[in-house]
């Protein structure tokens, strides 16, 4: 079994770096029971689940010990009081500048397409930040991409994928959402969730955890 890529830990709670194609909590099936939460839980018995990256997702994932801290993270969440960010590298040119852009769009399941979202004006509100890093030409325009930054400011399911195909930008890699071109230009979805930040519950310190994604434009595949 792998090593877990630690990247904080207290008695209180861990942070750990999930890699990308790693379910976060057990699927059904005995083949999908391997799982980040499994891994944890058997180094750290009393480490619980606070919030899930899809299986496609790399980066940081916060748990916590025990269920008075995992209620205390939650509410962390859910009242927004957790700065997360991500980086990803999507299909065509987006002008690179310093100021954010904002992506609202609210979002509801495509239930005939479970397990896929999309955006609907009846759906749940759902806000997303970018902004671009750095974009790479080519003569081909076909094979241009931009490396953003994202901060999800509601945490729906999919959003960031969504939100970004909704834009005409669908992040490379994409077996959900990406067009046939669009998955064959990457080996992953190349999303990574690259910072975690909060008060911790019960030190009062703020911690500012961060993960280099493991990709970059050299994880790209041109298209013809």
């Amino acid at each position: 079994m792998p090593d877990i890529d630690l990247i904080h830990e207290d008695a209180h709670l861990l942070v750990l770096n999930k890699p990308a194609g790693l379910l976060c909590v057990p699927g059904r099936g005995e083949d999908k029971q391997d799982c980040l939460s499994a891994r944890a839980m058997r180094r750290w018995p009393d480490a619980l689940v606070v919030h899930r990256l899809d299986m496609a997702t790399s980066g940081l994932v916060l748990m916590a010990r025990g269920a008075a801290m995992q209620r205390a993270l939650g509410d962390a969440f859910a009242e927004r009081r957790v700065h997360k960010r991500y980086e990803a590298i999507v299909d065509g040119a987006l002008p690179v500048e310093d100021e954010w852009s904002v992506i609202d769009a609210p979002l509801m399941a495509d239930w005939p397409n479970r397990p896929l979202q999309k955006v609907d004006p009846a759906g749940k509100p759902s806000l997303t930040r970018w902004r671009a890093l750095s974009s790479a030409s080519a003569s081909n325009a076909r094979a241009e991409a931009t490396h953003l930054l994202l901060e999800p400011l509601t945490g729906r399911s999919h959003q960031l994928r969504v939100h970004l195909l909704s834009i005409g930008h669908p992040i490379l890699g994409d077996a959900l959402y990406g067009s046939a071109d669009v998955r064959a230009r990457a080996p992953r979805l190349l999303l990574h969730a690259s910072e975690l930040g909060f008060v911790h519950p019960v030190t009062q310190q703020a911690l500012c955890l961060q993960s280099p994604p493991g990709f970059d434009f050299s994880s790209l595949t041109a298209r013809p």
